[in-house]
């Protein structure tokens, strides 16, 4: 378990980015809580809350789980990025879910878009997403803030933002942020960032744990291309996966997991989930994971730079670690 305030947020969850088919996803979810799965996590912008929803309200209503066994997951989208939506968003959110309270709600970009509202998520003008300059990360963190206070998330955190803005929400927080969602594997590890949260007793939770291998069609959506970063076929990720009769996947995981970091990969595949899951019972040894620290890349292992949204970089709250 990774510590968050006031509640402990398993260290494997569901990712449900790119989960778009509603069947698909029912169908993974309720394979998940079946094996065991209990973190699961979500957001307004991914479009399936709802089903998220759904598949609870089921298990909760059968009796099957307790709202208390749950650790829900959802975020503030890139077109509320201002103190003014944070109440909104997360109401849509609530309502979506069906749920009185998510158990970590987080602001998942710093940026945000001069949007004019849940109908123009993503505004482009002249080729260009219309970005919103009078983003102020502080004045949202103190609406982030209210809705802990309402009741109506246990805790609250930050998503994709770098050293420096961490640091600028610890300076002014009375809610200290429980948790930063960054992206992290084994070619991108985070040393810097993750020392960050460590001072501050941030978790931390690894999206694309597995190099997001699927990403493509997304990608193609947006006229780009996505080139795999291929770690699950490393030669050193696979020669530890040899050793231990696991899986590469597995390997890459357990990493992570292995020094405390959460993560969310997402499969909508009943096999993978099972083995994304059957990560705790073997242990790497202090030479495999001198190995695996190894093959970090640094800043060129980042699979995620947003670039799939034309002009983003030109914002001043992007990331300077993005750039």
């Amino acid at each position: 378990m990774a510590s968050t305030n006031p509640k402990t947020m398993p260290l494997i969850g569901l990712g449900t980015w790119l989960s778009d088919n509603e069947e698909e996803l029912d169908r993974a979810l309720e394979t998940a809580l079946e094996l065991g799965y209990r973190h699961i996590d979500t957001a307004w912008i991914y479009k399936n809350e709802k089903v998220v929803g759904r598949v609870v309200k089921r298990w909760l209503d059968s009796g099957r789980i307790t709202r208390k066994e749950l650790f829900i997951v959802t975020k503030l989208p890139i077109c509320g990025i201002h103190p003014e939506k944070v109440a909104h968003f997360l109401n849509l959110s609530l309502q979506n879910l069906g749920l009185d309270y998510v158990d970590l709600y987080l602001i998942h970009v710093p940026f945000g878009l001069d949007s004019s509202g849940e109908n123009d998520p993503i505004p482009i003008s002249n080729g260009k997403v219309v970005i919103d300059s009078r983003t102020k990360l502080e004045a949202v963190w103190a609406s982030m803030e209210a809705v802990v206070r309402n009741g109506k998330a246990a805790s609250i955190g930050l998503s994709n933002c770098d050293s420096s803005q961490i640091e600028r929400i610890v300076r002014v927080a009375k809610v200290p942020p429980a948790c930063l969602q960054v992206e992290g594997h084994v070619y991108f590890q985070q040393k810097e960032l993750r020392a960050t949260c460590a001072r501050h007793g941030i978790s931390v939770c690894a999206y694309s744990p597995l190099g997001s291998p699927g990403r493509g069609d997304f990608y193609q959506n947006f006229g780009r291309t996505f080139k795999p970063l291929g770690l699950l076929s490393d030669s050193t990720v696979v020669r530890i996966a040899k050793k231990h009769g696991k899986s590469p996947a597995q390997v890459c995981l357990r990493f992570l997991v292995q020094q405390g970091i959460a993560v969310i990969p997402k499969s909508v595949n009943a096999q993978r989930l099972k083995e994304n899951l059957q990560i705790l019972d073997f242990e790497l040894d202090s030479q495999d994971m001198k190995d695996l620290e190894g093959l970090d890349k640094g800043a060129s292992g980042r699979s995620l730079k947003f670039d799939f949204l034309p002009g983003i970089e030109d914002h001043p709250a992007f990331p300077k670690d993005m750039k």
